[in-house]
């Protein structure tokens, strides 16, 4: 097992700081405190932290805030930044009219 995703490992309680007010992730408005406790709460990985509290997944897409996110959940897990896996990252999606895969198709068979 990966020791940065050791459930078992004691990281101390949490503990508010004085800056535990200072947005992050100016997308979605989530705080340091608001990560920091998140990793004391459990979530260990970036994945998790992302799909508890949305971090990078605003208009930036991660962009703006990511950097800052992994240095904060690295420091309260007691790692090295370069330790935490990236987070599972996928492409905004949003629905696609079936006219338009049709005229793809035709496009693949003139070019061919």
């Amino acid at each position: 097992m990966n020791a940065v995703n050791d459930r078992l490992r004691d990281i101390g309680e949490f503990v508010p700081a004085a800056d535990d007010d200072r947005i992050i992730c100016r997308c979605e408005e989530i705080t340091k405190g608001e990560i920091r406790r998140a990793v004391h709460d459990g979530m260990f990985t970036l994945t998790e932290i992302r799909r508890y509290l949305r971090t990078g997944m605003g208009l930036c897409q991660g962009q703006t805030c990511s950097r800052l996110v992994k240095g904060i959940v690295a420091k309260e897990l007691g790692v090295s930044p370069a330790d935490l896996e990236p987070a599972t990252s996928r492409v905004p999606m949003r629905p696609i009219e079936m006219y338009i895969f049709a005229n793809e198709a035709k496009e693949d068979e003139a070019d061919a």
